[in-house]
């Protein structure tokens, strides 16, 4: 990882993300059609027009990048740069009026995620995590809380949908454990969880660009994030994230699930 993010790439996916909000905004609550993709997923003319003004808007600033996103080829570079960009967060929430849809912008240097912005545009919410930085909410500090006791927390993942049955088994051992559990935010629930309110997100079958911006903020924060293996997220990752509030509850939920595994 670089020493530090120039503070010209930081202001730059700032403004980029202001504009995808701007997009957003505009169809949100309006939109005419929801489409269908091959894997049975949804996606909207917003997600297409923001992920496009995104790319475009890279390719001139750093032609040399690499960019990974969620509806157009993977563009290969040789630069240690990627840009991995999931247009609309949240698909099925923004088409059906929720507000809980959001932006995610990462940046990876070899690889490894080195900026992340989970941007809120219908909440107004940003949160900003670069590298070796403590992670920003709409410009100040933010922590996560320091619960280690699984009795004490609480849990989130978007839907249990997205569990297989060998998943959904592991998922119900931690969540039986907590103090609660709640489905639905999406990308918020991570952000929730870098401002101390949410204590773990438990969630599976995710992309790339689902939880890469999500590690720096996580982190810088003070949280734990990682495959449900205790893996580092990368590009290739399995598609399982764990995000905790602090180690010690990371490690906890990572046990049950390795013994609800092996059973």
């Amino acid at each position: 990882m670089p020493e530090s993010i120039d503070d010209q790439i930081r202001v730059f996916a700032a403004n980029a993300i202001d504009l995808a909000g701007e997009i957003s905004l505009r169809y949100f609550r309006g939109l005419e059609s929801v489409e269908t993709k091959p894997d049975n997923t949804p996606v909207t003319v917003a997600d297409r027009e923001i992920e496009q003004m995104l790319r475009d808007l890279i390719a001139e600033r750093y032609p040399d990048h690499g960019i990974c996103g969620e509806e157009y080829s993977t563009i290969q570079s040789n630069s240690p740069w990627t840009w991995v960009i999931d247009p609309i967060d949240g698909t099925k929430s923004f088409a059906t009026g929720n507000p809980t849809f959001g932006c995610l912008i990462a940046l990876l240097h070899h690889g490894t995620p080195c900026l992340g912005i989970i941007d809120m545009p219908a909440l107004h919410e940003r949160w900003l995590g670069i590298g070796g930085q403590a992670s920003r909410f709409n410009g100040n500090t933010c922590k996560t809380s320091d619960k280690t006791d699984l009795a004490q927390a609480t849990l989130y993942a978007t839907t249990i949908d997205m569990f297989s049955q060998a998943n959904l088994a592991a998922f119900e051992s931690v969540s039986q454990l907590t103090q609660f559990r709640h489905f639905g935010a999406d990308c918020y629930a991570y952000g929730l969880l870098a401002s101390g309110y949410v204590d773990l997100v438990m969630e599976a079958d995710m992309k790339a660009h689902d939880y890469l911006a999500l590690v720096p903020v996580v982190e810088g924060a003070g949280g734990c994030i990682s495959d449900w293996q205790g893996h580092s997220l990368r590009l290739h990752s399995g598609g399982t994230v764990l995000a905790s509030a602090n180690h010690t509850l990371h490690e906890k939920a990572l046990a049950i699930i390795d013994a609800t595994q092996i059973q």
